[in-house]
């Protein structure tokens, strides 16, 4: 598997899980260097039981579209694989190159696509997204929109649709104290968090707004690096909120459950933008798996996620989503949309489920299992 995802720790968790199938023998290849947001993504090693994990040298580290792997044909030649599953779009340059040098040498692909629009590239991305759709073995799409998407946009391989990861549920689970949360004696006011880019996409001055709106003395817990920090300071400023704003930068992801065990409510406030609309929100599933409620706005696949475990509000609407937040103020239905978002993770999203899930779609690629692909695949 050439994955840049599984730089982090706690998403490694999903090969150490995959490994435990002893009919597989799995590699992971990762970049040595990553940088996200103008700054360098250290690389973590966190769960690297039962299978080989390489670190390898990348061009472009930080260029989403033109990062790939000039030692890729080397390491194929090394370990000769049955399958190579790029975690990759479609239409960036490492997964062009990395399906057109394993096809040269006889080994089936897989790819991976979260993109939920029916976006329109230039060349030359365009030609490898074409090119990738043509040649490679089969597809995984993160959600019933990118399905769709890819449909529409020409695939026709076989499809599965499954998240690229779920949540280790015993990292990621309530407080050891049950009642932390839920008792309004003991934790008065709320605390809301958010984690994740600071764009202008993600909403997080939405959030900001509607804490003012409310008029209650709620706080502010957000996670996060980008080009909107210092917006975001100038805006909490400015609704009075700077000392009820706690915004830290990115933690390891092994700290992510810890954060979320201290907050009440995660909101996930995202804007559909023309070129860009939420392609999942993994930061709900993690935090439903620890106890908190999520909020989010009807921005892409965000109500699909949720379900019935959370609230929605329709996206831009600070009203809105400061009427969800007053919602919660109640014990008693903070308690069982809490209850019912880690049901529904453990039910649909665990970490154990999408790595069961992907070796039996490498068994189906393979022809060494009685399940097709249409036992996964979405409608066109």
């Amino acid at each position: 598997m050439l994955s840049r995802a599984l730089r982090i720790g706690a998403y490694q968790r999903k090969a150490e899980l995959m490994a435990e199938d002893r009919r597989l023998d799995l590699t992971v290849v990762v970049p040595e260097r990553w940088r996200e947001e103008g700054r360098e993504v250290p690389l973590e090693r966190a769960h690297l039981r039962g299978y080989r994990f390489v670190a390898t040298r990348l061009r472009w580290p930080g260029s989403f579209h033109l990062h790939h792997y000039p030692e890729l044909g080397a390491l194929l030649d090394q370990l000769q694989p049955a399958l190579l599953h790029v975690d990759e779009e479609p239409y960036n340059l490492a997964t062009f190159l990395a399906v057109r040098a394993a096809r040269r040498r006889g080994i089936g692909t897989l790819f991976f696509s979260w993109q939920n629009l029916r976006r329109r590239y230039p060349p030359p991305f365009s030609w490898m997204e074409r090119f990738v759709h043509g040649h490679a073995d089969g597809a995984i799409a993160g959600s019933l929109g990118a399905a769709a998407a890819l449909r529409a946009k020409g695939y026709q391989g076989p499809l599965w649709v499954l998240p690229q990861f779920g949540v280790d549920a015993d990292a990621f689970r309530p407080p050891t104290e049950p009642d932390a949360r839920l008792n309004s004696g003991r934790r008065d006011p709320l605390v809301i968090g958010y984690a994740g880019r600071l764009v202008a996409a993600k909403g997080v001055d939405l959030l900001l707004q509607a804490v003012a709106l409310s008029g209650r003395p709620w706080r502010l817990a957000v996670v996060g690096v980008g080009p909107e920090e210092a917006t975001l300071h100038r805006l909490a400023a400015e609704l009075g909120l700077a000392d009820r704003l706690d915004l830290r930068p990115w933690l390891p992801s092994t700290d992510m459950p810890g954060f979320y065990q201290g907050i009440d409510v995660l909101v996930l406030p995202s804007r559909t933008t023309p070129s860009w609309k939420e392609q999942f929100g993994r930061v709900l599933i993690e935090a439903m798996a620890s106890g908190a409620v999520c909020v989010g706005s009807d921005s892409g696949e965000i109500p699909e996620v949720i379900g019935d475990a959370g609230l929605i509000f329709p996206e831009g609407d600070a009203g809105a989503l400061a009427d969800a937040l007053r919602r919660l103020e109640d014990p008693v239905l903070r308690a069982r949309l809490a209850q019912a978002g880690r049901q529904r993770v453990l039910a649909q999203y665990t970490m154990r489920h999408v790595a069961e899930e992907t070796v039996r779609i490498y068994g189906a690629m393979a022809g060494l299992e009685d399940w097709s692909a249409e036992d996964g695949e979405a409608p066109a």
